[in-house]
């Protein structure tokens, strides 16, 4: 799979996205992830990639030119170009799971008070917001859903099971998860978790996710 992503930052997503389970997937060739500086497609001695907006207001706008000769100089027939934008679809596990199946992802990050609205209409497949708030910056954003997504390729992670008992895999949240030592000040692991019986520890956990589910995230059920 591969994933670019466009940013005028992007140290902000090198360093996660070069760690743990990303930094692994990279080394082994599973995930081809690039990450360019919007700015080289930028016109001018300066490169200006924002200009104020029509209209007045605060703040600026991020200026179409550069980011559709980045997005032109980079599409591959069968990618799917994606802005971050609050003005998105909420991103979710699904969604993270459908996107780990294509073949190539274009990921734009956009900054200050947005992005023109000619890339929106005219360039990008979608716009993906990854939570009711606002960022400093989009290039977090766009961190978030390429690790959601990366992690989702066969061979990322060491067991295929772990994704399938993550949170959100069997529309539940997950289960509490136990280490030794048993008794920690006190506090001690749950006797069920130690019998060696597979099917009340698989029954346990059923209800546990339940559980927290109802109470945390009840609109899951």
């Amino acid at each position: 799979m591969r994933i670019d992503i466009l940013t005028l930052f992007p140290a902000l997503c090198e360093e996660p996205l070069s760690q743990s389970i990303a930094g692994r997937a990279r080394e082994a060739g599973l995930l081809d992830l690039r990450i360019h500086n919007l700015r080289d497609w930028a016109a001018g001695k300066h490169r200006v990639t924002d200009d104020a907006p029509y209209g007045g207001g605060p703040g600026m706008v991020m200026k179409p030119e550069p980011v559709f000769a980045a997005v032109e100089s980079l599409r591959s027939p069968e990618a799917r170009v994606i802005l971050m934008s609050p003005q998105g679809s909420r991103f979710d596990q699904g969604r993270a799971r459908t996107l780990a199946l294509l073949p190539h992802l274009i990921l734009i990050a956009g900054h200050y008070e947005g992005v023109d609205q000619r890339v929106c209409e005219h360039l990008a497949d979608e716009e993906l917001s990854i939570g009711d708030y606002v960022l400093t910056n989009g290039a977090i954003a766009a961190t978030v859903v390429a690790d959601a997504v990366l992690r989702l390729v066969p061979g990322a992670l060491g067991d295929e099971q772990s994704a399938e008992q993550d949170s959100f895999g069997a529309g539940l949240l997950d289960w509490p998860h136990y280490t030794r030592p048993v008794d920690f000040r006190g506090w001690r692991v749950p006797d069920v978790l130690l019998s060696g019986n597979h099917a009340e520890i698989a029954r346990w956990r059923r209800e546990q996710a339940l559980n927290l589910t109802r109470r945390n995230r009840p609109d899951l059920l």
